[in-house]
């Protein structure tokens, strides 16, 4: 065991220590605690809580990357994601928290008075939430196995253990504050290796302000190489690529159950609100700091790797070979490492950028903690949502509305423990790469939750058939396009399969829309109550008149 290994352990154990203890500290002891943490939980530390289900493995290991080796076609990433959160934060999420419901099928179900569409809505969440996580326990598995020195499949399933454990234990109530540990932990490891790196390249510790600098200077050695300038847009993919997988991370983003949930925990719509608020600048540190990353690794890679003798290159490109993760041929046998033999994973950018940049053993093992609390902490989040989505909106609202507490929470709590075994065991081996993956369950969701959230809160004349045929179509038309274009090789406009939520948005908005105009409207209590969500908390709408609390007439 060399120093590296045991300072990484050592992090990483402590880590898992406190996500632990804090779940052993907030167990769940009623259902209200399991699935929306009392309602108790404030506005600054919900934003944190936000942030960390929010930043996936996708995002701490993976945007970064995929900006470096995309260029300026990566920034689709960054914009559908923030304009998701935007559209969640000012146009949805208030007004689900004043419905006031534990889960997003709940509000569905009475929302449009169907329990066939609860149910669908349940499965739907089911289907998203579990493909997500795929991708969360196979990032958690690349990252301790590569800290741990450990097979992929080791790390995955203690990922899935660790997992299991403190979300069965403390719900939503234990899953909070650990979020927020966790939030606290990633995004320390996400920016003191940039600010160092920005350190070293431009003697400025703001990379959100230096690398623009680093831009120019990659443009001149694009240029000398010969090759297409980092800067220009749509070199990897179409135009209309570029904005369908935008608008799919946007709607997907804002339609995403166990993001919307948590919104859920807060007392009042102000809260959810601040929420928002709080959330947009803890997850803007990340985001506004993922390109400079990918400039940075980019000119390092191009600067001082590129261009080196083939038997005298950096120490740490020897470990990230071994790992399959970069790969480095000379190619034309001239003992020189040329920029085009040079083939790297987007996904290890970031877990080597402390190595590129020499900032030694402590950094690198508090990035493999980062990492690790990105991975678990969403992966949490989904579980909840399973377990929800099973114990309560089908157990309890379908099956057996009389169940006790107890029988609640244990359906739960076995609930989450199932759903991540079988979910670690697909994500042994993953369909696609971690962006992928998390790409299809943004294009699932923007094909179901997205148009009936939508529509449900900012249109009254939407009914329950509207809702049911929006959804199967919805569902049906994104899966049925990423399965043709990731086998089939089928597509239109050459929008691929990560960019299918604007066709099953489109075909869910249309159904919902026709099916509800020819079908009997919902009842004036339902409109009306559709119209009162628009309103603060403080004031309520009835029989086309606005009143304040106090049963004043507005």
């Amino acid at each position: 065991m060399d120093a590296q290994f045991l300072v990484s352990f050592g992090l990483i154990l402590a880590t898992f220590g406190l996500y632990i203890g804090i779940a052993l500290f907030n167990k769940a002891r009623q259902t209200s605690d399991f699935y929306v943490a009392g309602r108790s939980v404030p506005a600054v530390f919900n934003g944190m809580a936000i942030g960390a289900d929010w930043m996936s493995a996708a995002s701490f290991i993976g945007m970064a990357g995929t900006i470096m080796i995309m260029g300026y076609d990566g920034l689709a990433y960054i914009m559908g994601w923030t304009g998701g959160y935007l559209l969640l934060t000012f146009l949805l999420a208030p007004q689900l928290r004043k419905y006031g419901r534990y889960t997003v099928p709940e509000f569905i179900g009475d929302r449009y008075q169907s329990n066939t569409a609860r149910l669908i809505a349940a499965v739907a969440t089911i289907i998203i939430s579990f493909t997500y996580s795929i991708g969360q326990l196979s990032g958690s598995g690349v990252v301790i196995g590569r800290l741990l020195e450990v097979d992929v499949a080791v790390g995955t399933m203690i990922g899935v253990i660790l997992i299991a454990f403190y979300s069965a234990l403390g719900g939503m109530k234990g899953i909070t504050w650990t979020q927020v540990a966790q939030y606290l932990v990633l995004i320390i490891a996400y920016l003191i290796p940039v600010i160092f790196m920005s350190l070293q390249l431009t003697s400025n510790p703001m990379p959100w302000l230096s690398y623009g600098q680093v831009i120019g200077e990659l443009r001149e050695l694009d240029q000398a190489l010969g090759i297409t300038e980092y800067v220009v847009p749509f070199t990897e993919n179409t135009k209309w690529q570029f904005l369908a997988l935008m608008f799919t991370l946007m709607a997907g983003t804002a339609g995403l159950p166990h993001v919307i949930v948590r919104f859920y925990t807060v007392a009042t719509m102000k809260a959810a609100r601040w929420s928002g608020a709080w959330a947009l600048l803890f997850i803007g540190l990340l985001y506004l700091s993922a390109p400079a990353y990918a400039a940075f690794s980019r000119f390092i890679l191009m600067d001082q790797v590129a261009g080196s003798p083939i038997n005298n290159l950096p120490a740490w490109t020897t470990a990230w070979v071994d790992t399959g993760q970069l790969s480095v041929a000379d190619q034309n046998g001239d003992g020189v490492l040329q920029w085009a033999e040079i083939v790297i994973s987007k996904d290890i950018v970031v877990m080597a950028t402390p190595e590129i940049a020499n900032l030694g053993i402590f950094v690198i093992g508090l990035m493999a903690a980062g990492a690790m609390a990105a991975a678990l902490s969403t992966a949490g989040g989904l579980m909840i949502s399973i377990s929800a989505a099973l114990s309560h909106d089908i157990y309890y609202r379908s099956i057996n509305p009389h169940a006790s507490e107890e029988k609640r929470l244990a359906v739960g709590r076995w609930s989450i423990v199932i759903a991540t075994v079988v979910a670690g065991l697909v994500a042994l081996n993953p369909p696609g790469a971690i962006t992928q993956i998390v790409a299809w369950a943004f294009a699932l969701a923007s094909g179901s939750f997205f148009p009936a959230l939508l529509l449900g809160v900012w249109w009254k004349r939407s009914n329950g058939p509207g809702v049911i045929a929006g959804m199967v179509t919805g569902l049906s038309v994104s899966l049925a396009y990423i399965f043709a274009a990731k086998y089939g090789g089928f597509t239109i406009l050459g929008i691929v399969d990560t960019g299918a939520g604007v066709f099953g948005a489109s075909a869910a908005i249309v159904a919902n829309i026709v099916v509800s105009l020819l079908t009997k409207e919902p009842s004036q209590q339902v409109q009306d109550e559709v119209i009162d969500l628009r309103y603060p908390e403080e004031m309520t709408y009835k029989d086309g008149e606005v009143w304040i609390k106090d049963g004043t007439e507005g």
